[in-house]
């Protein structure tokens, strides 16, 4: 209880204290097209190249937002690098929109992200914003919760090196360097970033070898403006997906089951290795001292595979015969797989901007197509292969997406502004087969239609907010494995949000209350498809509603507090639960009036108390606090995350002198208190001999570890 009246005492971010003038204006078009500004009626939280630089010790993107309202984080290896997790609201990373300088990063097929395919981007971004609720619209994958917009393009008007370099517990350690040219001639700018991460992982052999490099270049005229950039990010890591089984937990939380088949010790190569290499070109032309235009042309390639070991294999899963020694049948061998994806996506987006006293105007959107390559090959085979066709399976996948949005904010008086958003995206599928489903073949269009309108109050030193937001989202490409007449049908969400806040020179307080109803939600719940495989269905009814509190304060000239707290209430009406029945074959069911969502905690908080005792000195106290957590939508008490509180402490000098514009000593100690608690997992039930059985696997936290860093900056 102490601890969430901590949370309500302190309540909001340290940022909100003397919420700073709006920066809309000084950010690139490409931008400025998609983000919230200040007056927008949504929820939003925005981190400077300053709060980023501080926190930036080598882990992942979700980790540095692991501070901001209503998020939960998740790393398969324990300790923040290698392959991460975010949830806002309760809202997975597939129903979260993410763009960089405004062009699309989720993944098309599976709506994901994948930050470790571009390791260190965060070195590279000059600020992120994160949007909560349906948000404004944007490019891509359908906001269905949450929205991460990051920005890389600034201008720096100065000539810079700089080198970031930390080092930690698990061998942890990421070295980066930053050049740039400055402004020449008062027209060119330059600047190269190149960046690696190494790290041993807290569970067993979770090792990741990260590589990454950002090159941008601009020309910038009065009213002309020319960038290109390319970055890539390279990623070799060892497999730590499979988590820890609920007794595995008990006495050895750091177990891997990966590359166990192989006999005697796991197989050293279970990994995955995939590279991503991405080109942006911006062009924007100021028309007029009102109107201003932007296009951006992209394209990604992606390529990469994850390779394992597996035992006793049957030939004939395989498509291959089996083999005659000596007139003995050999049907089953160990093999070593490899599982290749191979894609190509590309598109356009674009922006025209009109302002002019009290309006402002922005149609713009993207037009975007994927090409993506699935195929499996088999490397080697124990007992041998029967021919060289090692391919066993081959299928593509095309989606084209465009999607066209007019928003409008209209200054009615000094304190009102009105806004509405209006996009049209259409979307179309092109699935010629699957991997265990070869012959099916899928050829979907959706069509939707995302109204947004809201107004926001302000007067003196209070802000008042409403809006609503209809979303529409396609299924994933697994979602279409199932039979013809069972197909996924689209989701569909309606978001209501209402805030107020008020700010002072040293203290800030606020609130948002949302309600957001899903229609034809899609969630796990034990179903089989036609192929054996655990698929997502369409649950008719379901909602989250919640209420986000936020503060900050200056105590004192040296101390600062703020935080953050979110109630909820997470809601799954009608659910029906699928498990096996290994006694008489098929599955069973069970019927729920009323269940909680998965994975959405009904409390989660976070709190940060600076102090700066001395001159260039400062100690940061982050708190964290997650509620419960449902591994699936039945409420089981035998299925769920514990609740856990973390305590980490950061410590950090800086100085100017002489040459160095700025060095920055870091050290920082995550999870003080040694707790031993796990953000993520998974589940599944059975019926054998006549009894339900659930297993439960988790995914385990590192306990007490420590990052050091030293940031130089000439």
């Amino acid at each position: 209880m102490k601890r969430i009246l901590l949370f309500l005492g302190l309540s909001a971010t340290v940022s909100a204290i003397a919420q700073q003038k709006d920066t809309t204006d000084l950010l690139p078009v490409e931008v400025k097209a998609i983000r919230a500004g200040a007056m927008a009626p949504f929820a939003k939280t925005n981190l400077s190249k300053k709060e980023i630089q501080k926190q930036n010790l080598g882990q992942d993107l979700p980790f540095l937002l692991n501070q901001t309202p209503s998020v939960v984080v998740n790393s398969d290896a324990g300790n923040g690098v290698g392959y991460t997790g975010i949830r806002i609201r309760g809202t997975d990373a597939t129903r979260i929109n993410v763009t960089i300088n405004g062009v699309p990063f989720n993944d098309p097929e599976s709506n994901g992200s994948f930050f470790v395919d571009l390791p260190d981007l965060v070195s590279s971004a000059s600020n992120i914003q994160i949007q909560r609720g349906v948000g404004t619209s944007t490019n891509g994958s359908g906001s269905f919760g949450g929205t991460i917009i990051l920005n890389t393009n600034e201008a720096n008007k100065e000539a810079y090196a700089e080198s970031n370099n930390s080092f930690g517990s698990f061998n942890t350690l990421k070295n980066t360097l930053r050049v740039g040219s400055g402004l020449l001639n008062n027209r060119f700018t330059a600047d190269l970033r190149l960046s690696q991460v190494k790290s041993d992982g807290y569970i067993d052999r979770a090792k990741s070898r990260l590589q990454s490099f950002y090159f941008s270049t601009a020309y910038l005229a009065n009213n002309t403006t020319i960038r290109f950039n390319t970055f890539s990010g390279k990623e070799k890591t060892y497999q730590a997906w499979n988590g820890v089984s609920e007794d595995d937990l008990k006495t050895r939380r750091t177990y891997n089951s990966a590359g166990t088949d192989r006999p005697g010790s796991p197989y050293e190569n279970e990994t995955d290795n995939y590279q991503q290499d991405h080109y942006q070109l911006f062009f924007t032309q100021k028309l007029s001292p009102r109107l201003t235009f932007n296009t951006g042309l992209f394209y990604v390639k992606g390529q990469g595979y994850y390779e394992q070991y597996k035992a006793n294999q049957k030939y004939s899963s395989y498509g291959l015969s089996s083999l005659v020694y000596g007139g003995t049948t050999v049907s089953r061998t160990d093999l070593i797989r490899q599982l290749w994806l191979d894609n190509d996506f590309y598109g356009d987006i674009f922006s025209l901007l009109y302002s002019h006293h009290n309006t402002e105007l922005t149609i713009g959107g993207a037009v975007t197509n994927y090409l993506g390559g699935h195929s499996g090959k088999i490397i080697w085979a124990k007992n041998g292969l029967p021919n060289d066709n090692l391919t066993w399976y081959s299928n593509d996948a095309l989606k084209n997406d465009v999607s066209v949005y007019a928003k409008w904010q209209q200054a009615l008086s000094s304190r009102f502004r009105f806004f509405t958003d209006l996009q049209v995206r259409n979307v179309a599928y092109d699935l010629h087969g699957f991997r265990y489903n070869p012959q099916l073949n899928i050829a979907q269009q959706y069509r939707f239609f995302n109204p947004k309108a809201g107004f926001t109050y302000s007067s003196h030193n209070w802000t008042a907010f409403a809006s609503y937001a209809l979303a529409n989202k396609e299924p994933n490409r697994d979602d279409f494995e199932a039979s013809v007449n069972e197909q996924p049908k689209p989701e569909r969400l309606h978001d209501v949000e209402v805030g107020i806040e008020q700010k002072s020179r040293k203290a800030s307080v606020g609130a948002t209350f949302y309600y957001m109803k899903y229609k034809n939600q899609l969630v796990l719940t034990g179903k089989i498809n036609d192929v054996g495989a655990y698929t997502r269905t369409n649950i008719e009814n379901s909602y989250r509603m919640g209420v986000e509190l936020q503060g900050g304060a200056e105590l004192a000239s040296w101390l600062k507090a703020s935080a953050n707290l979110t109630l909820s209430r997470n809601k799954v009406k009608g659910f029906r639960e699928f498990f096996d029945d290994y006694d008489n074959g098929g599955q069973g069911t069970k019927l729920y009036n009323e269940t909680d969502i998965s994975f959405s905690p009904a409390i989660t908080g976070a709190a940060t108390v600076t102090a700066t005792p001395l001159a260039h000195f400062t100690v940061d106290l982050l708190s964290k606090y997650v509620g419960k957590q449902y591994l699936d939508n039945t409420s089981s008490e035998s299925r769920k995350l514990n609740p856990y509180f973390t305590e980490d402490v950061r410590l950090a000098y800086a100085i100017q002198k002489g040459v160095l514009k700025n060095a920055d000593l870091i050290f920082q100690v995550n999870n003080v208190l040694n707790k031993k608690y796990e953000p993520n997992g998974y589940t599944y039930s059975y019926v054998s001999s006549a009894a339900l059985v659930t297993e439960n696997y988790y995914f385990p936290m590192a306990g007490t570890n420590w990052m050091v860093g030293l940031n130089l900056r000439f």
